[in-house]
């Protein structure tokens, strides 16, 4: 009979990435496995109060002086830590006697710094878990630590940096990112465009402000308004209520343009849709791919955001906005040529991974399975 691992997984509320994966990951698991003890966990919870402001304070210059977070964050990028060592092992000194007595076979982190975190617990504690690094899009050299016994991958080509950069090539595997089942199980798109009711005819866009509601939506909404072709506008603001409220206000009366705050039916809206406004999130571009819906990069975060426009561009799946002025004739061309954005259509759903949480959860499984095996 197999032993049912103890597995946790350390998560982040930045965004809302780190979250859907952690939650799709741990429903895998609980499918595959039902007795098996999983747990997710805000990682930064665990941790003392002044080491919470530290990790969060990124927000400062990434708000203020994005020019100058874009700078931290390429060195952070090229280094082999994203902050000194010292803060990091006393500021989650809690978090290792929470791990401890958890006592996990599995740890598996969904961003950089957790992993780092976990590796300094396994070098400094003897502990004896595995860790697995959970890629969500997220490439950085400091996810490269001796201790990470699994790396899972969103896409061939950042396993290929990975190794690049001195992971070693057999224990990196590239699944994809985690994200709902109702991804793997999409539904018709005429009778969902008929539910949601959108015109069988109509070309829709589905701009998205991310989980925390970030962006410009009258910049936006400024250059659409000079496409020529009737289109139908979906907004989602996540859980930025103000952002909701406020659109509401300017343009709930407005023809053709619907504003929704979050929604539990994203599959839907996607199936739904012919063309996607994003600032690129490793969850919404995994999302849209599993829909086949392609992208429109607009108004990326500093740093990593802008690297993933850059794959976007070279996976075909879209397009990187970099001025607002290019919108409004991108779409242009694109809804006058149905045949370049049915290429577009093909790109993404060629990069579809819907059954990635499960296929990670099954790579994680046949880890722990070996490393009991070696054991004994």
């Amino acid at each position: 009979m197999p032993v049912d691992p103890n597995i946790l997984i350390l998560s982040l509320p930045h965004g809302a990435a780190h979250q859907r994966a952690a939650r799709a990951l741990r429903a895998a698991f609980k499918t595959l496995r039902p007795d098996a003890r999983v747990e997710v966990i805000d990682t930064l919870e665990h941790c003392t109060a002044w080491f919470r402001a530290y990790y969060n304070s990124y927000l400062i210059p990434l708000t203020l002086w994005p020019g100058l977070w874009r700078w931290i964050e390429r060195r952070q990028h090229q280094s082999d830590s994203t902050g000194p060592g010292w803060i990091y092992w006393r500021g989650a000194r809690p978090l290792f006697r929470y791990i401890r007595e958890f006592a996990p076979d599995v740890v598996i982190a969904t961003e950089v710094g957790t992993c780092e975190l976990a590796a300094m617990c396994k070098r400094e504690t003897g502990a004896t878990f595995l860790l697995v690094g959970l890629e969500l899009m997220d490439f950085n050299r400091a996810w490269i630590q001796p201790e990470v016994d699994l790396f899972l991958t969103t896409h061939a080509d950042l396993a290929a940096e990975l190794v690049a950069e001195g992971a070693d090539a057999a224990r990196v595997v590239t699944t994809g990112q985690p994200i709902d089942p109702a991804f793997a199980s999409l539904p018709d798109r005429s009778a969902t465009r008929d539910k949601l009711g959108v015109k069988p005819d109509a070309l829709q866009i589905l701009i998205l402000f991310g989980g925390t509601g970030h962006g410009n939506p009258e910049r936006i909404l400024t250059e659409l308004s000079k496409v020529r072709h009737l289109i139908e506008t979906v907004m989602v603001t996540g859980r930025n209520q103000q952002l909701e409220a406020r659109l509401h206000k300017r343009y709930g009366n407005t023809p053709h343009v619907r504003v929704l705050g979050w929604v539990d039916n994203m599959q839907e809206w996607m199936v739904a849709s012919d063309l996607m406004i994003s600032k690129p999130g490793g969850g919404t571009l995994t999302e849209g791919f599993a829909c086949g819906l392609p992208i429109l990069a607009f108004d990326p975060l500093p740093g990593n955001e802008e690297r993933t426009c850059r794959w976007i561009e070279k996976w075909g799946a879209g397009a990187w906005i970099r001025n607002a002025e290019n919108l409004a004739p991108k779409i242009e061309a694109l809804f006058s040529d149905p045949t370049q954005l049915a290429a577009l259509r093909q790109k993404a759903a060629a990069l579809a991974r819907p059954y990635a949480a499960r296929d990670g959860a099954l790579a994680i499984l046949e880890l722990f399975s070996d490393s009991r095996s070696a054991r004994h």
